[in-house]
């Protein structure tokens, strides 16, 4: 069975969403950047272990992944799984897990790579939007795709309703495509 990472920084509802839905993997730890977000939380309530490191607490980026490459390999962990966390991996992690780290971007890549992906998606008036599940490279989503699922946008579609809908994608395709590993 794959022992599981997920990295999050916010609400943690894609973090839930993995949770929940576990059949041939199994969520070790949740690993955060922020330490009053949402998610921890989350991982309280689900008694899922988790461990939070500031990057501001480290004099470098490898020395922040180094911290939490040494949590990863005490809850031997196997592969990581982003969602919503909103930091680059570095070197370190990528070495330690090469195409072992996968992450969900709320576009249908390679378009609207990066932040603030859906305001992307509707300020160029796009017609059809999705989820990507991708592996995570040295690039900003550039790693290979994995899977994605698009919708119609809707006459007058508000961008909560855009949101609700990706939301929505995510938490039933994220869990499906960790089960398929």
């Amino acid at each position: 069975m794959i022992r599981l990472a997920v990295f999050a920084s916010g609400t943690g509802s894609n973090f839930q969403s993995i949770v929940e839905n576990q059949i041939s993997y199994k969520v070790v730890v949740l690993i955060s950047d922020k330490i009053n977000s949402y998610v921890i939380e989350r991982a309280k309530k689900l008694n899922i272990p988790y461990a939070v490191f500031n990057p501001r607490d480290y004099d470098s980026k490898d020395n922040y992944e180094l911290e939490i490459l040494k949590t990863l390999l005490v809850h031997e962990v196997n592969y990581i799984a982003l969602a919503g966390y909103m930091r680059l991996i570095g070197n370190i992690l990528l070495n330690n897990y090469k195409d072992k780290i996968i992450n969900i971007h709320p576009s249908l890549l390679p378009a609207f790579k990066g932040k603030d992906a859906i305001r992307q998606a509707v300020d160029y008036g796009v017609k059809v939007m999705g989820v990507t599940i991708h592996y995570v490279d040295f690039g900003i989503d550039t790693g290979n795709i994995i899977a994605q699922e698009a919708f119609a946008i809707k006459n007058n579609m508000t961008i909560t309703e855009i949101e609700k809908k990706i939301h929505q994608i995510e938490h039933k395709l994220y869990p499906k495509i960790l089960n398929n590993l």
